[in-house]
């Protein structure tokens, strides 16, 4: 199957959207953490340890998604330079990377999503009694 160098320019729109949900996120996640820190400074909670923790994975996630995510753009942009050269297989091959990477980060994204759920979860349990 050949592709034109038109073909993998179709993830850039995609891709900066992914970017702006993913450092939303990390922002997010962010501010939580000094919210936690400070709970925890004055109260050492369990609840709010377990938060900590949970917040610790999250970020580990979405640095992953911001990594996998990169690496797809690099391949992405490799598949057009090496289409625009002649080299059409190893475009293709490069693309087909790209969109490797760019769903290992969505699933990675889906990934800090559960344990965001988790991390409410315990909120609500804490809340019930």
């Amino acid at each position: 199957m050949n592709i034109s160098i038109t073909t993998p320019a179709l993830l850039f729109p995609a891709i900066s959207v992914l970017f702006l949900a993913y450092s939303n996120r990390f922002l997010a996640i962010a501010n939580r953490i000094r919210e936690q820190h400070n709970i925890f400074n004055k109260s050492k909670s369990q609840v709010t340890k377990k938060q900590i923790d949970s917040l610790r994975y999250r970020i580990r996630f979405i640095v992953a998604m911001q990594l996998l995510a990169v690496i797809g753009i690099i391949c992405c942009i490799l598949a057009m330079g090496l289409i625009f050269y002649g080299l059409q297989y190893y475009g293709n091959i490069t693309f087909g990377f790209s969109m490797a990477f760019i769903v290992l980060s969505l699933l990675a994204s889906v990934s800090e999503l559960l344990l965001s759920t988790k991390a409410l979860n315990i909120e609500l349990e804490d809340m019930e009694g």
